[in-house]
């Protein structure tokens, strides 16, 4: 039981990387750092309240294609918008702009809703035991709030973070597609994982020119840390040899 509970935990911190960034992007869409961390904890508690909600209606929601069909349409619009936008200097997208945080806080949960529909439909898969599918949403979505609260930051590191985890995004949405359109011809969980580790290797990739700088400038105080004790150790030395003239 524990095993299965530690797999459904792992396949929810998988599936939440892409979900991960993409809150992140849409919470950059605030300009405070404070405004940004209260969307992701409202959205995400709006979200969780919903996760529940379609874990205890799954084998009610799973009869019907139209709400797949929803979600992969909105995932696939949230794409569509990020490489829409204008292009920034280095030529990267960015995600939408929100004038206030209550006009952020509904795409969050909508968002991690839509998600949601592809991982809970596969947990339901692996486990019939609703309240270790409900356990392992609740640490799923601790999980995702914590790794927000990382992509955040790593935005503003990584040139191409962006644009992957979107591209990420969208290989969920063509998922979901395809599912509501020939269940058989689903790619594998596996391909699917496979394919997200892939983009973010390549969203790591390059760092922005002021990560590089602080990267740089913390290197160089590191040596200079490093060689200090040996400029401990000449100044003594100077001072004996002038002493002893």
């Amino acid at each position: 039981m524990f095993l299965l509970l530690l797999v459904l935990v792992a396949l929810e911190a998988v599936l939440s990387a892409d979900n991960a960034i993409a809150l992140a992007s849409i919470s950059k869409g605030l300009e405070e750092p404070k405004l940004q961390q209260q969307a992701l904890n409202i959205g995400l508690i709006i979200a969780f309240v919903l996760r529940i909600a379609l874990i205890l209606t799954a084998t009610w929601v799973i009869q019907f294609w139209q709400f797949e069909l929803l979600g992969a349409l909105y995932l696939l619009w949230l794409v569509f918008q990020h490489f829409a936008s204008e292009a920034d200097s280095d030529g990267e997208h960015h995600g939408p702009r929100f004038a206030s945080l209550w006009k952020a806080i509904p795409v969050i949960a909508l968002t991690d809703l839509a998600f949601s529909l592809d991982s809970v439909t596969t947990a339901i898969a692996i486990s019939d035991q609703t309240w270790l599918v409900l356990t392992g949403a609740t640490i799923g979505i601790i999980t995702l709030r914590f790794m927000a609260g990382l992509f955040i930051r790593w935005l503003d590191e990584f040139v191409h973070l962006e644009d992957a985890g979107y591209i990420t995004v969208g290989f969920v949405g063509m998922r979901l597609l395809v599912k509501v359109i020939n269940e058989s011809l689903v790619p594998p969980q596996w391909l699917v994982v496979s394919s997200i580790a892939l983009m973010f290797v390549w969203g790591f990739s390059k760092r922005t020119p002021e990560a590089l700088e602080t990267v740089e400038s913390l290197a160089e105080s590191a040596e200079v840390a490093v060689n200090l004790p040996d400029a401990e150790v000449a100044v003594p030395e100077a001072q004996a040899q002038k002493s002893e003239i």
